[in-house]
């Protein structure tokens, strides 16, 4: 995954920022802080990402093709321009039935309320 952060205040778009890899899943950073980051994700098809527990929640957006996520067993079918909250403590995974792309917003603070 590379780590370092877009250029800021500039202008890009945001589903050309990460290209398809043949069999496998590529991430690149957008915004990386102590209180959250912002990933944007490519998954060529037939790729999924195994089932994991984040402690923070977790805001999906695809951006290019159709996802399959699966949260706490249910699966849920996402198209372009959709979103999900994967809830904090939630098992999830992911899976590439075709290519998608996807932006990841995961917020680590606040959690205190």
């Amino acid at each position: 995954m590379d780590t370092s952060e877009l250029d800021k205040a500039k202008s890009h778009i945001i589903v050309e920022i990460i290209q398809y890899i043949p069999n496998a899943v590529v991430s690149k950073t957008i915004i990386k802080k102590t209180t959250g980051n912002i990933t944007a994700s490519s998954f060529d098809a037939g790729e999924e990402l195994e089932e994991k527990i984040s402690p923070y929640d977790n805001y999906i957006q695809i951006i290019d093709g159709t996802a399959e996520i699966v949260i706490k067993k249910h699966k849920h079918k996402l198209c372009l321009g959709e979103g999900i909250i994967i809830p904090a403590h939630a098992q999830h995974s992911f899976n590439a039935n075709e290519q998608f792309k996807m932006i990841s917003t995961i917020i680590k603070s606040g959690y205190e309320d």
